[in-house]
């Protein structure tokens, strides 16, 4: 199921997405994480159809959107936009990794009123000091040449060459850390999605390093920072998609804690690796849609 292009203005420009359509009255955002776009969620989606409205977004700097950061907070404020420019009341957030605490931002800073959120392997679970820490590793050199080298990110190519390293992908997704699993023409319309013709004729691999260095520097002094101190900010019941072979896997503990400190949280474990909307789409719709049964 392909979803229908559409635009959704924010302040500086316009975020491109993917509206699947569907029943019922309840809106669903699904944010993706770094690197991906829009067209992850596409086999996530064709399972909710029945029971909500589901429209994934294209990040600022990911996919088709062609608006990039100046600000390490833009791409998740611009959560505010897309939900006013949809005309939503009280939607469902579902994020993926950075997806997760953008959406997780969002409803913490108020720009969204959502009545539920879903956040997938995308937590963030330490203290502002070691957080600010962590994050200062994504500003250094080193940091550039292992995503170029890792996926490419910012890499310009013609066109040729740039379906042939989407071919690539597909062929060696069965055996991938992150795609293993998911459907190799999923994994076909999510690479191809990520690549933006540029003026020059050339295709660029989104994001760019500096997009990812642009987000990746918050201010360690900022009201809403990607530390576990936001969820005190959040008065909206939050699902906790755990998958056992995830970036937040040995965290169990740390997640349960924050889990505990707020009634409506709920925290949910599946045998996935990271890449949960890609490679257990089931799983997640089904646990999207009981979202939507308690929330409507």
């Amino acid at each position: 199921m392909l979803g229908t292009q559409i635009k959704l203005p924010v302040s500086d420009g316009v975020l491109s997405g993917l509206d699947f359509g569907g029943q019922g009255t309840t809106g669903v955002l699904l944010v993706h994480g770094s690197g991906h776009n829009a067209a992850v969620w596409t086999d996530v989606a064709s399972r909710l159809v029945e029971h909500c409205h589901p429209v994934a977004v294209d990040l600022r700097g990911h996919g088709q959107s062609t608006p990039a950061s100046s600000t390490p907070e833009q791409y998740w404020r611009d959560l505010g936009d897309v939900v006013e420019a949809l005309e939503w009341d009280r939607p469902v957030l579902v994020g993926h990794s950075t997806g997760g605490y953008a959406v997780t931002a969002a409803a913490a800073a108020g720009l969204v009123d959502a009545a539920a959120l879903c956040v997938v392997d995308g937590m963030v679970l330490d203290d502002r000091g070691t957080a600010t820490l962590a994050q200062a590793q994504w500003q250094g050199p080193e940091a550039a040449e292992r995503l170029r080298e890792m996926f490419r990110y910012g890499w310009r190519a013609g066109e040729q060459q740039m379906h042939a390293y989407v071919e690539q992908c597909v062929r060696e997704s069965g055996t991938d850390w992150l795609n293993a699993g998911a459907r190799p023409e999923l994994v076909r319309e999510v690479m191809r999605r990520a690549f933006l013709r540029r003026a020059d004729g050339l295709w660029e691999r989104r994001p760019t390093i500096e997009e990812i260095a642009a987000v990746s520097a918050p201010d360690p002094h900022a009201v809403i920072y990607p530390s576990v101190d936001v969820y005190a900010h959040v008065g909206r019941p939050i699902t906790f998609v755990l998958p056992d072979r995830g970036f937040y896997a040995q965290r169990r503990d740390e997640m349960q804690v924050v889990v505990d400190a707020a009634p409506g949280r709920e925290l949910i474990e599946i045998a996935a690796n990271h890449n949960v909307p890609m490679t257990r789409p089931a799983d997640l719709a089904t646990v999207i849609v009981e979202l939507v049964r308690r929330h409507p």
